[in-house]
């Protein structure tokens, strides 16, 4: 499956998140999300994209089976974040109080350096420094977030489509794996615009909702960090409503549609993780090494929505449909593939 290439890409180059629980407490929350909410927000407009590619229904008993993918496309002024120590309780850049830094989905891939010191409660410090890591974009197709498109559609009585994608969790090596699963309506509005039904032209409302569940592995020993069964669990879930309108010809179509997005996303960060310090007294003179254990350490959720509209196409060759639509909204959405469509 092709969102496998972000996930596969993440646990490569991006192994050093684990690192991020150094900073300790809510400082490592805000960092993680900092750097991470790019990637999901833009897995949530890329699922939530090609739900149909054109506004006209099925017969009774018609039927379709579609296979693409979508890809979402960061801002560029998304692919970085603003660290200003400000907002940190722990952590500083070095020799600078504020500065930006690489997100996930950034093209710059270079770790950037952080300092961590931490008031142990006794009149001394725990010291460390973090390597955040870099960002993946140069690592995907077309510095895009990918997911599948795998869609079975079926016409019921009142120009209803009930549309359907199914994707049973996959594996990448033994990694990551996924899977997802949604389900769309679709109504035909022209069957009451009386001449209207006699044209070429079709107009539809869409609403669906579909769930993505993700997990991958973090092998993320480093200097500052042990884990035990370290593992990174995404759940994604998004909601979409539009009115569509298509011109519907033997050997094209044409589509538009206007609507609204909605989409939520969370993260967790599961498994034993060891993390070491130096510690040293007020004036950095060193005392020694110190660790400590957390588990669980990272559970954060996050929520996006945008106002979309899209046109898009498809050459029609009998039953078989080769089709591309490029949805504006937020992080807009290029989406393309093939379907065999059966009226």
């Amino acid at each position: 499956m092709i969102v496998l290439l972000f996930f596969s890409s993440m646990t490569l180059h991006a192994q050093g998140i684990g690192n991020i629980l150094i900073a300790a407490g809510d400082d490592a929350k805000t960092l993680t999300q900092n750097y991470m909410d790019p990637g999901l927000k833009c897995l949530v407009y890329s699922l939530n994209s090609g739900w149909s590619t054109t506004a006209k229904t099925h017969n009774k008993f018609g039927f379709d089976v579609t296979i693409g993918a979508s890809f979402s496309f960061v801002p560029r002024n998304e692919q970085e974040f603003l660290f200003d120590s400000n907002d940190y309780e722990f952590l500083t850049l070095p020799a600078a109080s504020s500065g930006m830094l690489p997100t996930v989905m950034s093209e710059d891939s270079q770790q950037s350096i952080l300092d961590v010191r931490v008031p142990d409660g006794n009149g001394a410090f725990k010291v460390a420094s973090i390597k955040m890591p870099g960002g993946i974009a140069e690592d995907l197709p077309a510095n895009s977030v990918p997911a599948p498109l795998i869609q079975l559609g079926f016409g019921l009585p009142t120009r209803t489509d009930v549309k359907f994608r199914i994707v049973p969790n996959m594996e990448y090596g033994d990694k990551v794996k996924a899977g997802v699963l949604g389900i769309g309506l679709q109504h035909d509005f022209t069957q009451y615009m009386g001449f209207v039904d006699s044209l070429p032209l079709s107009i539809s409302g869409l609403i669906a909702f579909s769930n993505m569940n993700v997990t991958y592995k973090i092998d993320d020993d480093s200097d500052n960090v042990t884990l035990t069964n370290g593992e990174g669990a995404f759940n994604l879930n998004t909601f979409a409503i539009e009115v569509l309108g298509s011109l519907d010809f033997p050997f094209i179509t044409l589509l538009a549609g206007i609507g609204y997005g909605v989409g939520s996303s969370s993260l967790e960060l599961k498994g034993v993780y060891e993390l070491r310090y130096e510690l040293e007294d007020n004036s950095g003179n060193s005392l020694g090494n110190v660790s400590e254990t957390i588990i669980d350490p990272i559970n954060l959720e996050t929520n996006n929505a945008s106002i979309r509209a899209r046109l898009g196409g498809s050459f029609n060759l009998s039953v078989f449909k080769i089709f591309i639509d490029y949805t504006l909204q937020e992080y807009s959405t290029f989406t393309g593939g093939i379907a065999v469509s059966v009226r």
